[in-house]
């Protein structure tokens, strides 16, 4: 009888290669699955957070940069409030150019 697990010498390991099997399968398809959807969560996380620092620090360094060049021409204090004025003004056209594109919620 080749059912019976007693005298098939077969049972035991054929038997532990269909669980495994199963096992694998199973896993592949959830465990694998949540771990690529979890790793691309962290990393656009922290690319969101690096793209975040990387644009606050490039402003500072353009507002800096543009003090420093608008200090040739002018006082300390004014090329300071000049830089704050250009920049302001650039990040509010940017900011009115993309307000324009935006797509509205009515239907």
């Amino acid at each position: 009888m080749p059912g019976n697990p007693f005298t098939d010498p077969n049972w035991a390991p054929d038997l532990t290669a269909q669980i495994t099997t199963l096992v694998g399968n199973v896993r592949d398809k959830t465990t694998n699955n949540a771990i690529k959807a979890v790793r691309a969560v962290v990393f656009g996380l922290l690319g969101l957070f690096l793209g975040l620092v990387t644009l606050v620090l490039l402003l500072i360094i353009a507002t800096r940069a543009m003090q420093s060049l608008l200090d040739i021409w002018f006082e300390w204090d004014k090329s300071v409030y000049l830089s704050y004025f250009i920049v302001g003004g650039i990040l509010t056209l940017a900011g009115m150019f993309l307000m324009s594109k935006r797509h509205s919620a009515e239907a």
